[in-house]
């Protein structure tokens, strides 16, 4: 090989160095996590923070890569064609092509992307300095692209999405749990901390049914009896009915009116704050703590009470379940056998469908078990009530005039489902 040949096979080595830079340089920003390069090292380091900038700005740099790797790319298979394409007969243009190709995809494309993804972070530091100076050189370039991608978002008037979605977040969550970076109740903790701006009253309150209330002018020994009973060291006041609650009684301030033998409870009935079914219970938390309420009713339409929320309600949304040692622990979900469970109609649907492992259906607009079943049964099914519902086999063990209590669930196998 005469000089000429070596000096144009030194100039492809480094047309391919160069493709394999840019490559890596494009996996490493597009891959390196920014919060692991600001924890990367000292919050001082330059390379770091230039790094960052320029995934400040992510459309100038991926340009300034495109057009260097493109040029080195293109150098190279025209090259490599030139080189190799005197050392064949017939068809010489066509093997050395396939020669170009195969240089270019192995060495400056799918090694150093894969090496590169192994360690982003590291590959774009190294790369950040280079990446600047060509940047400033590529100034006119970018500006003339960046004005032609405006001009043609404002033609397509292209929308704006934010850099991740909520799902894309609990995705990530997922992924990292299964990696064993955090374990299944920190996990839960932040997918409840990301779900929690979008629940509302309706999904946690108590219902009306459930609400154990005083009469304003109840006798002492009578509410007595109720905070015995119930456990509760809150009750709402209510005067005539329960549509009409004035206040809640605390446990303590009763017992030390008892014991100052006063009668007449009005005097140390607290505030009670009252919100509608769809107000969310992130904005419910910060007005129960200005107003240094623990509870607030629920109205509905027409002005009636439809339930109770209590703050505790809401930190469980968080944290969940929170029994201390006067709570009478209810098991929501009782596995009695494969695929069989015991169910408390007061369940969360959403619970018992991830349960088994699918999605409801999207017209059925009910937050719990007891409005599935009597939306299932289109009325309030007796004790011994039977309906399939996809493969689940639901037979109703406890019920009440208005409510069902309890269903036994068992996945069954379609044959049966036909058979049935």
């Amino acid at each position: 090989m005469d000089d000429d040949g070596i000096s144009q096979v030194i100039i492809l080595v480094l047309l391919v160095v160069m493709s394999a830079f840019f490559s890596a340089a494009e996996t490493a920003f597009i891959n390196f996590s920014r919060t692991r390069m600001k924890n990367f090292s000292d919050p001082s380091n330059k390379k770091v923070e230039l790094v960052l900038k320029l995934d400040d700005n992510y459309d100038i740099l991926m340009s300034t890569i495109l057009i260097f790797n493109n040029i080195a790319n293109i150098a190279a298979t025209s090259l490599t064609v030139s080189i190799f394409s005197g050392h064949f007969k017939n068809n010489g243009i066509v093997f050395s092509t396939i020669i170009a190709v195969f240089i270019i995809l192995i060495f400056g494309e799918l090694l150093p992307k894969g090496l590169a993804k192994f360690a982003p972070e590291k590959v774009a530091m190294l790369s950040a300095s280079i990446m600047n100076w060509l940047i400033l050189i590529c100034t006119p370039v970018n500006s003339v692209l960046s004005g032609l991608k405006d001009t043609m978002g404002k033609i397509f008037k292209a929308e704006a999405f934010p850099s991740i979605t909520e799902d894309e977040l609990i995705n990530m969550i997922d992924e990292v749990e299964n990696e064993g970076v955090i374990n299944k109740n920190e996990s839960d903790l932040i997918r409840s901390a990301i779900e929690f701006n979008e629940t509302v009253v309706e999904d946690i309150y108590t219902p009306r049914i459930d609400i154990v209330g005083i009469e304003e002018d109840e006798n002492l020994d009578d509410i007595r009896e109720k905070f015995l009973l119930s456990g509760y060291s809150r009750l709402p006041v209510f005067e005539g009915d329960m549509d009409n609650i004035v206040g809640v009684l605390h446990e303590k301030d009763f017992y030390h009116a008892l014991s100052r033998k006063e009668k007449d409870i009005k005097k140390i009935v607290s505030r009670i704050l009252y919100v509608t079914p769809n107000k969310k219970i992130s904005e419910l938390l910060k007005e129960l703590q200005v107003s240094k309420a623990h509870m607030a009713a629920v109205i509905d339409e027409y002005g009636g009470t439809e339930g109770l929320v209590t703050m505790e309600d809401i930190i469980e949304e968080l944290v969940g379940e929170i029994w201390d040692e006067h709570d009478e622990v209810v098991e929501w979900f009782n596995k009695i056998g494969d695929d069989k469970f015991l169910i408390s109609c007061n369940a969360d649907i959403d619970d018992m469908f991830e349960l088994f492992g699918f999605e409801p259906d999207d017209e059925l607009d009910v937050t719990t078990v007891n409005g599935f079943i009597t939306t299932l049964f289109e009325e309030i099914p007796e004790v011994g009530g039977r309906i399939v519902y996809k493969d689940l086999d639901i037979t109703v063990t406890k019920a009440e005039a208005k409510r069902v209590l309890e269903i036994q669930v068992e996945r069954i196998d379609k044959e049966r489902i036909i058979m049935a």
